[in-house]
């Protein structure tokens, strides 16, 4: 089982990239949360199986078709409290 918290930066906000982050980390049985910031970046805490969390984050550098990744920073974190794939408001 892997933890991670990752900032995705990019054209990340008004895409859709947390709906369609949601239903990609369910599809894999991961669990975690998924958030925009302030400062224009995604956050997410992913946690699951972990070739289901590289999994998500090979999605991630692509997002979905609207979105221009430009970069994900990546941290090992602790898992959500939390089972299920939450879309929190904006931090």
């Amino acid at each position: 089982m892997t933890a991670k918290r990752l900032t995705i930066s990019g054209r990340v906000h008004g895409v859709g990239f947390r709906d369609w982050m949601v239903a990609r980390a369910e599809a894999l049985g991961l669990s975690g949360w998924v958030r925009n910031r302030r400062d224009g970046t995604v956050e997410a805490l992913v946690d699951g199986d972990t070739a289901a969390v590289e999994e998500l984050m090979r999605a991630c550098r692509r997002g979905p078709p609207l979105a221009e990744v430009t970069a994900i920073e990546e941290d090992l974190a602790e898992p959500p409290a939390e089972p299920g794939f939450l879309r929190l408001p904006t931090a």
